[in-house]
């Protein structure tokens, strides 16, 4: 059967979207057009609900139906509880997630919902037993600590089955930004990006994350040779995170893009990355974000040594906001080196720099040294408070058979 071409199908039947109609759908009655034109595309791949708003009763007949289209492979799904009560969601985004069992979904975007860490756990199921997941979009979900690790241990448990069954696993994409995450999450993130190992996409900014979980994160990444693209913009490297960073880079050959910018490096870890770069391991690199790090001329003079010998491929590298003058000799030293490859068109302005004299860097090498003494003294409670609350998080995955 064949479904007639309306308003709600694209791309010749493949694709059923009401994207962006701001629709309040409520009951079985609200969704009944939507469900008989879905029943009536046998080759559905597609289902596009972002922007609308899902009640629960909406949501199980729409899932009914999805349930029998094996063919699904991608589901947006961002955006489509606004308005809700936090009680509606969770039992919403059951039905759909069971549904997508019976298919073959390989992206789920369910970005820009609100539902916190209650809404992660409708989500293990799905996440732990899908074998097909390429691409996982959870930005903005305001997941928390707790969401997070759930995800977490969802996404552990489907690497450990592949594992099992001596398959590789298929998820290449993770996008977890703007969620709070923090450092009590990184263990659990770090354990399952290490498990699946195929990880070619990883994006995470503005989790405040600190540089414990920053190191958490990257020495995980760090068995994802396939490694191409990695955001961890607006967390908070200093040189502890820095140096986990610089010491991980080696093992990502085909990384293209690289964006740590507003993650307070310091003049210790600028230095720290840019030697690792000059190591020349990072040859692909076309995308460097550096901008608002507080990095300073000597990391400047390293990174231009690192452009000029290996990164021939570099066409946009961000550096404003750090402490060196542009006017000075570092900046021409760079602009030579990215011209080397005819690509001084690469680096952005730089008309938002801070100054640093040689007193304000005795005093930044001071503050380096206290807030390292402070992290290590703070870092026993945080490990053992971060431990209990994973083991309530087990006992609560426990009792739903991950």
């Amino acid at each position: 059967m064949v479904a007639p071409i309306n308003e709600y199908t694209l791309d010749d039947n493949t694709v059923f979207s009401i994207q962006g109609k701001g629709l309040k759908l409520n009951t079985s009655d609200d969704v009944k057009d939507f469900v008989d034109t879905i029943m009536q595309m046998d080759n559905l791949q597609e289902i596009r609900l972002s922007g609308n708003t899902l009640g629960v009763e909406a949501s199980e007949t729409l899932a009914a139906a999805l349930k029998s289209r094996s063919t699904l492979k991608v589901a947006a799904l961002s955006d489509i509880f606004t308005g809700r009560l936090l009680s509606e969601i969770p039992l919403a985004l059951k039905a759909l997630c069971d549904a997508f069992e019976n298919t073959s979904l390989e992206e789920l975007d369910l970005s820009d919902n609100a539902f916190g860490p209650a809404g992660a756990e409708p989500l293990i199921d799905f996440l732990s037993n899908c074998k097909t997941l390429r691409v996982l979009r959870l930005n903005n979900n305001g997941l928390g600590i707790g969401g997070g690790t759930m995800i977490a241990k969802a996404l552990q448990a489907n690497a450990d089955k592949a594992r099992a069954e001596n398959r590789p696993s298929s998820l290449h994409t993770i996008i977890c930004g703007r969620n709070r995450l923090e450092d009590g999450s990184s263990k659990a993130l770090a354990t399952a990006f290490a498990s699946h190992g195929t990880l070619r996409v990883v994006r995470m900014p503005q989790n405040g994350i600190r540089p414990d979980g920053i190191k958490n994160i990257v020495q995980g990444l760090s068995k994802c040779d396939k490694l191409q693209h990695l955001d961890l913009q607006d967390n908070t490297f200093t040189a502890k995170g820095s140096q986990a960073l610089a010491d991980t880079l080696g093992n990502w050959p085909e990384l293209t893009i690289l964006n740590v910018s507003d993650c307070l490096l310091g003049k210790k870890g600028g230095i720290a990355l840019a030697e690792s770069l000059e190591k020349g391991q990072n040859a692909r690199l076309t995308h460097l974000h550096l901008q608002y790090n507080e990095i300073t001329a000597p990391a400047i003079i390293t990174l231009a040594g690192a452009i000029k010998k290996h990164l021939k491929d570099l066409t946009l590298l961000e550096l404003n906001g750090n402490r060196f003058d542009a006017d000075e000799q570092e900046a021409k030293i760079l602009l030579e080196a990215l011209a080397e490859w005819d690509h001084e068109d690469a680096l952005d302005e730089l008309d938002d720099m801070e100054e640093l004299d040689s007193d304000e860097e005795s005093e930044e090498e001071e503050d380096e040294v206290v807030e390292e003494a402070d992290e290590e003294a703070a870092a026993e409670p945080v490990v053992k408070n971060q431990d209990k609350e994973e083991d309530v998080l087990v006992q609560q995955l426990n009792k739903t058979h991950i």
